[in-house]
């Protein structure tokens, strides 16, 4: 509807201008009225002429070729109609002149001249029809794709969401079992950070993103859990956060809690270290981990974390940048994050 108000009043305009070389005798009220009128009549013949012609385009399932001697026929029609409106209805009765091609020249119902201009108003409205179609299709297909991007990344997201918690409940459950066999008095303890934290996982980290204060001290109560069952653990935490309150998507940064716990402590067979550092300013996270670990090949052992984890960066922040520092006795991760520039899923 806007196209064709937009179409109206730009047809006018060009008319109405025309007009006053063509009809220098009229006063401009009176030629401003036909031109009014001879565009809404015309009206009566394009709109149909639009309407057939995407309808062969979009709807009709037939032949190129066949679509392509369809089409003419309906442009050769309306050109036949375009031609009987303004011969015999448009000159006749709104202007009260004869038709003429030179002002001197009467013009017949059909010849080439007539019929060429005729064809290229009808053209001219053609292609801007078919030219906003196609725009708005395509910008239609666009946001098909990105709607369609967006549940398979989803989709993805949430899979390894699926692999990461049974992986997190496993290695806690087995710790459990582990200080239930030796009646540890801690037990009891354990069984309630792991309450806590599954309540997270289960409750809150469902959501696409948390505050980083929340998912913090849902690190911090894996750490508890991890040192009831490590005596010889020594863990220093720092964290210098501006804003609490900033979004970030869950079960990121505990990943490589728990890898440095898996992967380090666990395999020590002495004191062990883990160093967490987390800083965030406008938006910009730096996070760093530093654990101990005994002198063998760190890559030998399973790390279904750190590879969902991966995935799971590439997925949501493009842009973080993640660097690996495999010494003989130390493990670091250094990863930042433009948290201001997360993907939306």
């Amino acid at each position: 509807m806007i196209f064709w108000i937009l179409y109206y009043i730009l047809e006018v305009y060009l008319d109405f201008y025309w007009s006053r070389y063509q009809f220098p005798d009229f006063k401009w009220p009176i030629r401003l009225q036909n031109t009014l009128i001879l565009e809404l009549g015309y009206f009566l013949v394009k709109i149909p002429l639009a309407y057939s012609l995407l309808y062969v385009y979009e709807k009709v399932n037939i032949n190129k070729s066949f679509k392509y001697i369809i089409s003419c026929s309906i442009i050769v029609i309306a050109v036949l109609a375009h031609r009987f409106l303004t011969h015999y209805i448009i000159y006749p009765y709104i202007y009260q002149v004869t038709e003429t091609l030179d002002g001197k020249q009467p013009s017949g119902f059909i010849n080439g001249l007539v019929a060429f201009n005729s064809f290229m108003d009808l053209i001219f409205m053609v292609g801007l029809v078919f030219g906003i179609e196609i725009t708005r299709q395509k910008n239609l297909l666009k946001d098909q794709i990105t709607m369609l991007k967006a549940e398979k990344l989803d989709q993805e997201l949430t899979m390894l969401k699926a692999q990461i918690n049974p992986h997190f409940l496993f290695n806690t459950l087995n710790n459990i079992y582990g200080m239930a066999l030796k009646k540890a008095d801690e037990t009891p303890d354990i069984i309630l950070q792991l309450s806590k934290i599954m309540r997270y996982n289960i409750y809150e980290a469902v959501e696409n993103t948390i505050s980083i204060e929340k998912d913090i001290e849902n690190i911090k109560d894996y750490i508890q859990i991890q040192k009831i069952r490590h005596h010889q653990l020594s863990v220093v935490f720092n964290e210098d956060i501006d804003n609490p309150g900033q979004e970030i998507s869950p079960l990121i940064l505990i990943q490589f809690v728990e890898n440095a716990f898996k992967h380090g402590v666990s395999e020590s067979l002495g004191n062990s270290l883990i160093n967490i550092d987390i800083k965030l300013k406008n938006g910009i996270l730096n996070y760093c981990i530093k654990n101990s670990k005994e002198q063998k090949s760190y890559a030998d052992s399973t790390k279904i974390g750190l590879k969902n984890i991966h995935r799971q960066l590439e997925l949501l922040y493009p842009k973080h940048t993640l660097t690996v520092e495999d010494k003989n006795d130390q493990y670091m991760i250094t990863l930042t994050i433009d948290l201001n520039d997360k993907f939306n899923i």
